[in-house]
């Protein structure tokens, strides 16, 4: 009885993220005689639960379809439904240069998004894959992504695939861990995108120092041929320090669903930088280079960004990022401040009276459980100082959790915008917004 007690108190250690793969195989060396084989095979079972590494596209925990003796398969899901209503109705907003542009708000109802991930481990358990159908309808983009990684030790794994570049944040394995369905608007903003490269990642003393450092083609390959790349690649990079408990949650998400009896801290900073191109042919009037916007909601590289008659064909991206996070008996708090500089830039055409542009920001969010793990209020803002055009918003939310799981809820989002610099159609922002974004959602992981 003592021994099958051991076995049970690891396996819920491991799915509670309080021992590491290593901290509970030595623990099992504890126990002997005929318990040993289902020690083995209770350890590796959890084990092949856990996530191999911190990047961003990380499945959940999954169901098991098969498992034999050179490998493992899982399948892990997400889905999200939602309504959203962006109003007024109609709107305008002025660029820097003094042109109108119409804001084209919506109303509508989506199966969102939808990620399908097929994990495991192949010939070697060291050796884990990932590969994910990712589709957002919205945009109507399918997209079959994934990685390799080799897991040396929870110290060290090396990986190569599509993930997110680590450059703030919500781009180290957090999603879907986030207090709405999707970022903050200064977050959306400043932050780097997905692209294929090769990582690393690891944790070291007990859990309370972490890393990840990514070398990718740029810094949003998603949507961008290969033959469109230059030889410039982009670096990004993110440490976190997680001193008084050596843990954040499951995932490092936000909101204390677990209800820490201990603060836990976390502190961190990330750094990104690339020479990013165009990605398009010069008589193309779009770019397909869409990840970088300037304060006013122009991409960088679409034609006449920064003056009439011209066209930034290169420029250098820097970001950095830094970031505090609490934890208590149900209530959270994070603030991640930003900076962005743009410089070298390539012109074709007309010359553009900028040499470089400075942006900075910040978010900053809190929640608490006044119905303990089921219903959570959150709130926050987040402000962008632009060289264009300053913007902020007032974030305020809902998420109710009726399966006893933070793994399925319902959440309503409701934000008040002024001059959203962000555009997107698989978020909460249109450029030039300046009014109410409106989301209801219900979404499921497992």
């Amino acid at each position: 009885m003592e021994r099958r007690a051991v076995l049970v108190s690891i396996v819920v250690c491991l799915s509670a993220g309080r021992l590491s793969a290593v901290q509970a195989r030595d623990t099992a060396r504890v126990v002997t005689g005929d318990s040993s084989r289902l020690a083995r095979d209770t350890l590796k079972a959890a084990q092949d639960s856990l996530p191999s590494d911190l990047s961003d596209i990380t499945p959940g925990k999954g169901v098991s379809v098969a498992r034999t003796d050179i490998g493992t398969l899982s399948i892990s899901g997400y889905g999200l439904a939602r309504y959203l209503n962006q109003l007024p109705a109609s709107q305008t907003y002025v660029d820097h240069l003094g042109r109108l542009h119409e804001v084209d708000p919506r109303q509508d109802i989506q199966w969102h998004r939808v990620m399908v991930h097929f994990m495991g481990w192949m010939y070697m358990p060291k050796l884990r894959y990932v590969m994910t159908v990712w589709t957002v309808n919205s945009t109507e983009q399918i997209r079959i992504v994934g990685s390799l990684t080799y897991a040396f030790s929870n110290a060290f794994n090396l990986s190569a695939g599509i993930n997110g570049i680590p450059g703030t944040r919500s781009l180290n394995g957090s999603h879907p861990f986030w207090l709405a369905n999707d970022r903050f608007m200064a977050d959306e903003y400043f932050r780097p995108g997905f692209t294929s490269g090769a990582w690393i990642t690891g944790t070291l003393a007990r859990g309370r120092f972490n890393y990840a450092a990514m070398l990718g083609n740029n810094i949003s390959q998603l949507g961008v041929a290969a033959n469109e790349l230059t030889r410039n690649l982009a670096f990004g990079t993110s440490v976190w320090w997680q001193p008084t408990t050596g843990e954040f949650g499951p995932r490092g998400g936000w909101g204390d669903y677990e209800w820490h009896r201990k603060v836990a801290v976390r502190v961190g900073t990330s750094y990104t930088r690339s020479r990013e191109d165009r990605a398009s042919q010069l008589s193309q009037p779009g770019p397909d280079n869409t990840q970088i916007r300037i304060s006013d909601g122009l991409l960088l590289f679409q034609q006449d960004a920064l003056a009439i008659g011209s066209i930034v064909r290169q420029a250098n991206y820097y970001m950095s990022a830094a970031d505090l996070g609490l934890k208590y008996r149900g209530m959270f708090f994070q603030f991640e401040l930003y900076n962005r500089w743009l410089n070298s830039f390539e012109v074709v055409g007309n010359d553009v009276p900028l040499t470089s542009m400075y942006d900075h920001g910040y978010y900053a969010a809190g929640s608490f459980y006044p119905i303990k793990q089921k219903l959570e209020l959150y709130g926050g803002t987040s402000q962008i100082f632009g060289e264009f055009n300053p913007s902020w918003e007032a974030v305020f939310g809902i998420n109710w959790f009726p399966a006893d799981t933070r793994y399925f809820r319902l959440n309503t989002n409701i934000i008040r915008v002024h001059r959203s610099p962000v555009g997107s159609v698989f978020g909460f922002y249109l450029a030039g917004l300046h009014g109410w974004s409106l989301s209801i959602s219900p979404s499921l992981f497992f």
